[in-house]
């Protein structure tokens, strides 16, 4: 369906493949309208090629930002195209927002699912708490200074567990995880009561629940984005911009960026909201 779409053969051949996909021409809106339309009601495989090859560059931008776990890039951007294809098959221009906007979430989702799968054996966490936690320890620890190796001091502990919505058991959990491999002898507490190896029991998901579980996912991502046609172009960016994107914009970065008070975008975002509340109860 999607054409010949470059590939990435192995980690020495990454800087050719970023070379190769800066080739392919970005879309004006217009252009993606006509191209989508083209797909959805024809069939039109061209279309789907050009939709795909003209955003391997956002795959890739978004890919870099998971670089810090180890895991080859070229495998990334791989499952973040994945990612991406899943998007343009999805994707209708007549929601009202660009197909990127709409790419960024399958993307991200694409690599996270593929991260958490291959960066250890343990599981590093089953609900949606934790694996934010998973993906945002690094960030904050950075932010407030906090040494990579060794356990965190318990203020910054508590301050990790309500920034995130976790408990401080998480937080102290997580961190140890993420701090290297341990022998799974290794005693928990410093009492040393019970080791790593007696808490590593399969609780996964068989596969039928998960993928009821992954299907409701993609249901509620979609009517999320179905929602976000009821706002106006002003109401779509700033909640966007605040609730969606990974790196949300503070109060004071959209007051600049559109010429408000801070107070006024709180009540632009809060009216969003609800507007989207509202429709997605009617959808229901």
């Amino acid at each position: 369906m999607y054409g010949n779409i470059p590939v990435i053969a192995s980690e020495d051949s990454l800087a050719l493949y970023l070379k190769e996909i800066k080739k392919f021409p970005l879309l004006s809106q217009e252009e993606e309208v006509d191209l989508a339309n083209q797909l959805n009601k024809e069939g039109n495989t061209e279309a789907a090629h050009k939709l795909v090859t003209s955003h391997l560059r956002l795959v890739a931008k978004i890919s870099m930002g998971y670089k810090g776990y180890g895991l080859p890039l070229s495998d990334v951007i791989a499952e973040g195209n994945i990612g991406l294809m899943q998007a343009v098959k999805r994707f209708d221009p007549d929601k009202g927002f660009r197909l990127a906007t709409y790419a960024i979430w399958w993307i991200k989702a694409a690599i996270q699912e593929y991260v958490l799968r291959s960066w250890s054996l343990v599981k590093m966490g089953t609900t949606a708490n934790q694996k934010k936690l998973f993906f945002n320890l690094r960030k904050i620890k950075n932010n407030i200074q906090a040494v990579d190796d060794g356990d965190l001091r318990p203020e910054q502990i508590a301050h990790i567990a309500e920034n995130l919505g976790v408990t401080e058991t998480d937080v102290v959990d997580m961190n140890r995880r993420l701090g290297g491999d341990s022998s799974l002898n290794t005693h928990i507490s410093d009492e040393g009561e019970g080791q790593w190896q007696d808490f590593l029991v399969d609780d996964s998901q068989n596969q039928e629940t998960s993928l009821v579980i992954n299907d409701e996912m993609d249901k509620r991502k979609q009517m999320l984005y179905e929602a976000l046609s009821c706002l106006n172009e002003r109401e779509k960016s700033i909640f966007i911009s605040r609730r969606i994107d990974e790196d949300s914009k503070t109060l004071e970065e959209l007051s600049l960026e559109f010429g408000i008070s801070r107070e006024r975008v709180r009540q632009i975002e809060s009216k969003a909201f609800d507007k989207i509340k509202v429709f997605i109860n009617r959808a229901n």
